[in-house]
Order: C-alpha cells, then sequence, then structure tokens
C-alpha cells in the first residue's frame, strides 16, 4: 500500500522495465514520469477512490484497502499488499493483454513487497482473492539460496604454499564447484509460493594485499601451464612490484570476493520473475619475494 501523508501527495513508484507500466496513475494522476528510461516511473496520488466502483475484480475492505490485504499494524500482516489500480490502465498496458488472455473479466492490481520494497502490477481475475500469494516471491527466492550454501571462491592460484617473485606475471583463477562458482539452482516454497533460484558467479574481485586497486574478472580466470613461459594472464592477472617480507607475516594478505547472480522464477509464471545478487569471499595470502641471483 501506498504511505497516506495527505490526500495530495504524489508518491512516486519505480516498476522494473519487465514489469507492465501503468499509464494511468490513482485518482487521476498525472500518468508516466519524465526521464524514464531502463525503468518506468508511475506518479500515483494517495488517497483516491481505491473502492470496488472502479474496474473488476475483489473488493474493498473500507478502508483503502483491496480484499484480503492488512494494514501494516494488524499481526497477521501479509507480506505483499495488493491495491487495485484506479482508473485501471489502457487495453495496450502488458497487465491488460494477460487478463484479455485470461478472460478479461478482472483487474490490475499495484502489488507492494515491504520486506525487499519491490514494486509490481499484477492481473487477477475476479472471485480470486488479491491477497494470494501473500508473501514476497523474492523472499521464498533467498530462501532457495540459502539452501544452496553458497561460498567463497575456491582460489587455486595464487597458492598458499607457493612463493612468488615481483616483476613476473601471476596468474589468478578459481576452482568452479556448484558452490563455489556456479550454476547452482535451488527451489523453495513459502506462503503458497513456489520459487525456483538459479544462481552463478558474475564476476570476482580479487584485492591482491599489496595496496593496488582490485582487480576484476568477468570469469574464473584461465590455468597457468609451463608452456606460457613468462606471458601474462589473458583474463585474470597482476603483477607485484613490492616484496612481502615487511607485510603481517611476511606475506600479503589478500581477498577473492564473488558477486553471485541470482535469476528467479515463480512456479507456474504466476508472480514473475526477478534478479538480485549475493556476495561471498575468501581470504589468501602470498608470499612474494626477490630474484636471488648467484654468482
Amino acid at each position: 500500500m501506498l504511505s497516506r501523508a495527505s490526500t495530495t501527495v504524489a508518491a512516486a513508484v519505480v516498476l522494473a522495465g519487465t514489469l507492465a507500466p501503468l499509464a494511468h496513475a490513482a485518482g487521476g494522476g498525472s500518468g508516466v514520469c519524465k526521464r524514464a528510461t531502463v525503468y518506468v516511473q508511475v506518479c500515483a496520488l494517495d488517497g483516491g477512490d481505491t473502492g470496488g466502483s472502479h474496474g473488476s475484480g475483489g473488493s474493498d475492505d473500507g478502508k483503502g484497502r483491496p480484499a484480503g490485504a492488512s494494514s501494516a499494524g494488524d499481526s497477521d500482516a501479509p507480506k505483499c499488499t495488493y491495491e487495485k489500480v484506479t482508473p485501471q490502465p489502457p487495453p495496450d498496458n502488458l497487465a491488460m493483454r494477460d487478463g484479455k488472455k485470461q478472460g478479461g473479466k478482472g483487474a490490475v492490481y499495484r502489488v507492494y513487497c515491504p520486506d525487499t520494497g519491490r514494486f509490481g502490477v499484477v492481473w487477477i481475475p475476479d472471485g480470486k482473492t488479491p491477497a494470494a500469494p501473500t508473501i514476497d516471491p523474492e523472499v521464498v527466492a533467498r530462501r532457495a539460496v540459502d539452501a544452496m550454501k553458497l561460498v567463497g571462491p575456491k582460489v587455486a592460484s595464487p597458492r598458499a604454499a607457493g612463493k612468488y617473485v615481483i616483476g613476473m606475471p601471476m596468474w589468478m583463477w578459481v576452482d568452479q564447484t556448484p558452490t563455489t562458482y556456479g550454476p547452482n539452482t535451488a527451489t523453495a516454497t513459502a506462503g503458497g509460493v513456489t520459487v525456483t533460484a538459479t544462481a552463478k558467479v558474475s564476476m570476482v574481485s580479487w584485492a591482491m594485499g599489496d595496496g593496488t586497486a582490485p582487480v576484476i574478472c568477468h570469469g574464473p580466470g584461465t590455468k597457468y601451464q609451463a608452456s606460457f613461459g613468462k606471458a601474462s594472464s589473458p583474463d585474470c592477472g597482476h603483477v607485484y612490484d613490492t616484496v612481502s617480507r615487511t607485510a603481517d607475516g611476511g606475506r600479503f594478505h589478500g581477498k577473492a570476493t564473488a558477486t553471485w547472480k541470482v535469476d528467479w522464477q515463480v512456479a507456474g509464471g504466476a508472480g514473475g520473475t526477478g534478479q538480485f545478487t549475493e556476495v561471498r569471499e575468501t581470504a589468501f595470502t602470498v608470499d612474494v619475494r626477490e630474484v636471488q641471483v648467484l654468482n
């Protein structure tokens, strides 16, 4: 539900480009805001008539809430609230098109999930309660990710037992497993909502411990082979120009940080899809020395 500061205060609702944009604002607002690019901004006036006299589908409880939705003060408040869009969007709106495929008897509702701050719109047929599902599907997706037990990158190089030389190219790479790199898929169900999530590392940021800027690698890195000689890594490398003997324990202390991209989808298509990121870290140390020359 939109906050009720006054009957004339405009609330900006940001919808992802994959969601159906609303062409009209509740209460006769100004419609689509300016400067919308990848996202569609919709202006809505809180305090407009949200009763059941406009459009079809669902009923109002007399307090500006759609049937089945609860106020923030209710002890049994659902994770998502649903508010019927008044007036309804034009026929070319994506949600309205979806409704037409379902027979055209129903209405478009604005969905707000306060736990994650997500907004959306959905077509709900007549006779079905707008409050189902009562949990934000992204919350369910995060539960699926928890079940994956994702951890930090499995650093293969630099090796903890290795000894490295200043001025020589270092090749960094990680071993790929379902829990350290992906892809990893899991399904979770809660509040009548079933969501399947797939996670995979999109990049690894390497903090090398020598004070230089992190090395960003958009992949696991390339494994070094002796035949490569003194060549630099084609996709994930670093060159130390300082020895590590003055560092704590005589070693540089680095960190490999993996960013996991998670794509999720509600089973059956109801509730749509979404995406978020997770971060996992792994610490490593590097022993960097000077070249020893024998006379």
